[in-house]
């Protein structure tokens, strides 16, 4: 019976991952015409082809996405969203917040630029950070910033890279909160609480359907807060995040 099983779960992961493919080729074109339209404009309807793409997959491969709201957050108002990472499949999670009315740019890792053709659409999307070189680091805090200061909100993995221990979450890197302060923008955590089950990082034959849910936190403001805060703050986002993913997932 497991081998049966075994044997589904690899027909399904060739069935999700084809489609996968073929969504990406005819995103492409899109995505590459898009580029000429700026970097504000082309870059919100790049946003809405990916979201698009995710939404088609979704439904093709039996994945549900979930919107839980514990606290309301305004299309209109300005972000820094911030979420715990664990999983391949949080990135088309989070192209869900993506909506035409809520324009977003996401924060994500340089290395993911060497896949093929993927990549290309990667690149044209998100603000790319390689955490290892302090030039990078700088252009592409100058890039959020910029992205904020032209009404868009940002999204940021504040542990920076996969969480593959026991606990809730890894420590925070001080980007997000370091921007929040200086740009005035309240920070809105959120939980991504079934991509690990969705696909797990050990292997991508770890593919399975479901429901997978993004749980909206309260908001955390960060009105007359001053660079001395960044700690204090940091730890207030931590312990409201941990504190949310113990309620939604077991935990030793």
């Amino acid at each position: 019976m497991k081998l049966f099983i075994g044997f589904l779960r690899i027909i399904y992961c060739f069935w999700a991952f084809s489609w996968f493919l073929i969504l990406m080729l005819i995103s492409f074109p899109l995505v590459m015409l898009s580029l000429t339209m700026g970097k504000v404009k082309g870059g919100n309807i790049i946003y809405q082809i990916c979201r698009t793409w995710g939404v088609i997959w979704y439904f093709l491969i039996g994945i549900r996405y979930i919107s839980v709201l514990e606290s309301e957050f305004q299309r209109k108002k300005q972000y820094i969203f911030v979420a715990n990472h664990i999983s391949y499949m949080d990135i088309p999670q989070v192209l869900m917040i993506a909506k035409p009315d809520h324009p977003l740019r996401i924060l994500g890792k340089y290395e993911m630029v060497k896949v093929p053709i993927f990549g290309w659409i990667y690149r044209a999307a998100v603000i790319l950070v390689d955490r290892r070189n302090a030039e990078t680091r700088a252009k592409s805090v100058r890039a959020l910033k910029a992205a904020i200061k032209n009404g868009i909100s940002i999204f940021i993995f504040p542990e920076g890279t996969f969480n593959e221990s026991d606990a809730p979450l890894k420590s925070f890197f001080d980007g997000a909160f370091r921007i929040a302060i200086e740009t005035g923008t309240p920070i809105k955590p959120v939980l991504l609480v079934d991509t690990l089950e969705r696909l797990h990082y050990r292997s991508v034959f770890a593919l399975s359907p479901g429901k997978n849910r993004v749980v909206y936190l309260e908001e955390v403001p960060v009105e007359g807060l001053e660079m001395k805060d960044i700690a204090n703050l940091k730890q207030k986002v931590f312990d409201l995040m941990e504190q949310g993913l113990r309620r939604y997932r077991n935990y030793p």
